[in-house]
């Protein structure tokens, strides 16, 4: 079950990425206390207040990037329970990155993370969800790209932290740009 992300989950998505941050999963930084992770922490904050980062872009203006988000419990009936996982998409043009998403530690296996993944990929910015970025030294690289794939999404190329993922119905524009990026080992936005 899926609900829309709002300030009030701020602790629940920091500690999920500091979790996920420890073991590879996200930057090694957001893990830790540091005026980096902190500045991550309120630009995430804001951006649960009201959907969007503001952000220098490819250009060097200033933009705002729309970051729609959801929560995730495994199963129809939270009940006032915790969600166990969250996904974040990012605005790329006028489609989507699959920027963030993460499961508690306590709920992995059992297949909740092909669950939270059909879910999201299911709402209207996963349907038109065409990128997707996994640390390379997360442990879970490898399931990431199998599920991945049952998907539609393939590996289009690493750089120095990232593997990259293309949903294959990817408009050529993206694609391209996309392959670009990887080849210079750039950011999208």
């Amino acid at each position: 079950m899926l609900q829309p992300a709002h300030v009030g989950h701020l602790a629940m998505l920091r500690s999920i990425i500091r979790q996920g941050a420890k073991d590879g999963s996200f930057d090694r930084e957001l893990g830790e206390s540091s005026p980096e992770a902190e500045e991550f922490f309120s630009k995430l904050k804001r951006a649960l207040v009201c959907g969007y980062f503001v952000e220098e872009g490819r250009t060097g203006k200033i933009d705002t990037v729309s970051v729609p988000g959801y929560v995730f419990w495994p199963d129809d009936r939270h009940s006032g329970t915790e969600p166990v996982g969250f996904g974040l998409f990012r605005a790329i043009d006028a489609n989507y990155e699959l920027w963030l998403a993460g499961l508690d530690l306590g709920a992995r296996g059992g297949g909740h993370g092909r669950t939270l993944l059909a879910a999201l990929f299911a709402t209207a910015q996963g349907q038109k969800t065409y990128v997707v970025r996994v640390q390379r030294a997360s442990r879970y690289v490898n399931a990431l790209q199998h599920l991945l794939a049952d998907f539609g999404f393939v590996a289009v190329g690493d750089t120095k932290r990232l593997r990259w993922f293309l949903r294959t119905d990817a408009p050529a524009d993206l694609a391209s740009r996309v392959r670009d990026a990887v080849e210079a080992h750039i950011a999208l936005n």
